[in-house]
């Protein structure tokens, strides 16, 4: 799978302290990984912390919003 982050996504990832930078980037592994529940449609994935939404395009993962709690 490929991943793309849309331009805001990707400036809100660079500004969030670093442990919670890690958090989302493993919510996005785990999306990347995880081929049986991709929804077809919008979707989020929630960490202890963080959160992402993405969309699924065939073989390309869109992440369209991040953030965290803290």
């Amino acid at each position: 799978m490929r991943v793309e982050l849309i331009q805001p996504a990707a400036n809100v990832l660079f500004d969030v302290p670093d442990e919670m930078h890690e958090e989302i980037i493993a919510l996005i592994d785990a999306v990347a990984q995880d081929a049986e529940t991709r929804a077809p449609d919008l979707a989020a994935a929630f960490g202890e912390w963080s959160w992402l939404v993405y969309t699924v395009h065939g073989d390309v993962i869109e992440v369209l919003d991040v953030g965290c709690a803290r």
